[in-house]
């Protein structure tokens, strides 16, 4: 039993950190939330990221895994040559799509 609550505390204190953290190009990235903040910028693609949004039979806290990929979504952004995304898609089983534009210092 002693074992049990030992992993259980782990597990809930993991679930609150933050394990992505930005690249060096991914931190220059904005994330913006409606088309109108992207007028006048040029969209070079799209990237799909993903993380697990559950440890074993626990789900991870929802506002963490949002923040989480949309870290990951600006470290695919600045690897493509992008600085601003916007999401395009809800987050679903730990994966979320971002529109990656670049708008040159807007």
């Amino acid at each position: 039993m002693k074992y049990l609550i030992t992993a259980l505390l782990a597990i809930m204190l993991a679930g609150g950190c933050t394990w992505v953290k930005p690249t060096p190009g991914g931190d220059r990235v904005r994330v913006v939330s409606g088309p109108a903040q992207v007028e006048g910028c040029r969209k070079i693609g799209n990237s799909t990221v993903s993380l697990l949004d559950k440890v074993g039979y626990f789900r991870r806290n929802q506002q963490k895994v949002e923040e989480e990929l949309a870290v990951l979504g600006r470290n695919s952004a600045a690897d493509m040559g992008g600085d601003t995304i916007l999401p395009v898609s809800e987050v679903f089983q730990g994966e979320r799509t971002f529109a990656v534009y670049r708008c040159g210092g807007k």
